[in-house]
């Protein structure tokens, strides 16, 4: 007998082949003002060529014009600069994004990034820059590349000899550290040794002098962020070692904060486009996660916005192949995906129909779907003959998301080599 979930499927998913229906998702959109596009990996082809799909729908019928990504700020701003035409900008995609040059590389140095980079700049060449679409990064692991960029700037911004000082001491805290922040996390943990009040005096100067910097090509903003960056980076690995669920949290309010300064900026209306992984877009409080004191950005916007104002669309594949490294730094090459886990939500909608699906959660079929399920989670970092003991999250599916596209064998991405 066909199990009842498997059965709920098949009689609410819509099939598709190559083309997703993009219309159907619109409507579903509707109205909100964040749409958060996720992924079960981070290095698979289907998923960064789908949200690419949506997100020119998105930017052409419902003026969305921010994206941001899981990806560091100073080398997504590039992009930004890239796709705006700002002065001194690079004079390709592709070697733009080898400004990602931090492991790991491929998530967003990668030919279906780039393509896509090139329409975003295509589209904006005919718009006013208000109505021009930017790209920027919402991570922060960019610490020692954020105190470079505000170590350069700092004299241009800071007017007052005494305070130009204190910054620049307060930067030197870090020297000892550079260009390795997990040294300064290992020195908090062991020495009890930190930068905190240093960097807290930091951003104040920052805060008191970016009123006045020049606002051409966004430098402001530039500038803010990256300060930003430096103040809960540090907050981060001071916190890395001693609690893995605080750390999350705080590295997810960032993207929220950061979201948040991003649409201060532009305008409190500003539509946005969020691409990250599920466990971050999709609402932690449907998920494990919770058990464990954690948040994500999904469940912040949900919470800050109101569930109307924020759509989150999850990923998933039942197998395939994946780029990832088989540990933290090593070289990445391509893996296999093998067949979900039995009774896994993959498993299911595989068994509902061999063939790529969407599923659009409604008032009307969401209980069907509200059951906790073991959902796969694949990583930068990925050991595939181990992975029915760590790579599955529980959670409720149509809780966590608003929809689900879900791709039956998926393909790796494309990296362009750094």
């Amino acid at each position: 007998m066909t199990p009842f979930l498997t059965q709920m499927i098949q009689q609410n998913a819509i099939p598709f082949n190559h083309e997703l229906p993009l219309q159907q998702i619109i409507d579903a959109i509707g109205d909100a003002q964040f749409v958060l596009l996720g992924e079960s990996t981070h290095g698979t082809a289907e998923y960064y060529t789908a949200r690419a799909q949506l997100s020119k729908k998105l930017i052409e019928e419902k003026g969305f014009t921010i994206i941001a990504v899981e990806g560091d700020w100073p080398a997504a701003f590039e992009v930004n600069r890239y796709i705006k035409e700002y002065p001194s900008a690079a004079n390709s995609a592709k070697q733009l994004l080898k400004e990602f040059n931090r492991w790991p590389t491929w998530m967003w140095a990668n030919e279906e990034v780039s393509t896509f980079v090139d329409w975003l700049k295509t589209h904006n060449a005919n718009k006013e820059a208000t109505s021009q679409v930017g790209f920027y990064g919402f991570d922060l692991y960019s610490l020692p590349e954020s105190i470079e960029e505000i170590r350069d700037h700092l004299h241009d911004i800071v007017k007052n000899e005494a305070e130009l000082i204190k910054a620049r001491q307060a930067i030197a805290c870090f020297d000892p550290y550079e260009p390795l922040p997990d040294h300064y996390a290992l020195s908090t943990f062991h020495f009890n040794q930190s930068c905190e009040a240093e960097i807290n005096s930091l951003s104040s100067i920052i805060q008191k002098y970016t009123d006045f910097h020049p606002t051409e090509d966004e430098q402001r903003l530039n500038i803010n962020m990256n300060a930003l960056i430096i103040k809960n980076a540090e907050h981060y690995y001071r916190t890395s070692l001693q609690n893995d669920s605080q750390s999350w949290n705080i590295r997810d309010e960032h993207m929220a904060e950061t979201v948040e300064a991003l649409t201060n900026y532009f305008g409190t209306d500003s539509k946005v486009i969020v691409w990250a992984h599920n466990t971050h877009i999709g609402d932690a409080r449907a998920t494990a996660m919770k058990n464990d004191g954690m948040l994500n950005v999904g469940q912040i916007f949900r919470e800050k916005y109101g569930k109307e104002n924020v759509y989150a669309i999850g990923f998933g594949t039942y197998e395939g192949t994946v780029i990832a490294g088989e540990a933290w730094g090593k070289p990445f090459h391509t893996m296999k995906i093998p067949p979900a886990k039995q009774h896994s939500w993959e498993h299911h909608l595989h068994s509902a129909g061999a063939h790529n699906q969407l599923l659009l959660f409604n008032e009307k079929n969401q209980h069907y779907f509200n059951n906790m399920i073991e959902h796969r989670a694949i990583g930068v970092v990925y050991q595939p003959d181990y992975e029915m003991y760590g790579n599955y999250v529980p959670s409720q599916i149509s809780e966590r998301y608003d929809g689900f596209i879900y791709f039956d064998k998926t393909t790796a991405l494309h990296p362009i080599h750094v």
